[in-house]
């Protein structure tokens, strides 16, 4: 099955869509701008497209796996949601979920955060702060790079009906784990 899906280049270094592979449900997404993250902050990276997704469908923005195993990066509204009817250009929201690290100074006492000359990139490398100091564990996705990836999904619309009672079900009430892990 394949949805009809327009797009408008918004950037001259967007990358188009693509699946890898004939069996990918996701394709990639690309970085048009380097983008810092620090510990615990959440920023948006901007993609350099913009979709007509067709009414019925949604494209929704996800973590790529290798991403997700071997950084703190993380799609923070996972998954994002780009509706039908949103016609600008779209962007992710990556948040970084390390913690950032901290020294005491006994002269003063009082804890600072642990300032580094290197950022990560997402394959795990040190690169140089292309803007001044940074809190260590700061992650660098880089323009070009691949650190997302795009599903074009289809949306069920609900009817809601207001009723006096729901139905029994052998779950009953329960919730949070009320089933148990086994």
């Amino acid at each position: 099955m394949a949805a009809k899906v327009k797009i408008v280049p918004t950037h001259p270094d967007a990358v188009l869509p693509k699946y890898a592979t004939p069996g990918a449900a996701g394709f990639d997404i690309y970085a048009v701008e380097d983008v810092i993250i620090q510990p615990g902050e959440t920023k948006v990276v901007p993609i350099g497209l913009a979709f007509e997704i067709p009414f019925g469908y949604e494209l929704q923005i996800r973590p790529r796996s290798g991403i997700s195993l071997k950084t703190p990066l993380r799609i923070a509204n996972s998954p994002g949601t780009i509706d039908s009817d949103f016609r600008s250009e779209v962007c992710a929201l990556v948040w970084n979920s390390a913690e950032t690290l901290w020294e005491f100074d006994e002269d003063i006492n009082e804890y600072f955060p642990i300032f580094a000359k290197t950022v990560f990139t997402i394959d795990e490398k040190e690169v140089e702060s292309p803007s001044g100091e940074v809190v260590y564990g700061a992650y660098i996705i880089r323009k070009g790079e691949r650190f997302a990836q795009g599903v074009i999904a289809p949306v069920v619309r609900a009817q809601f009906e207001i009723v006096d009672k729901l139905s029994e079900t052998e779950r009953g009430g329960g919730a949070f784990g009320s089933t148990g892990t086994r």
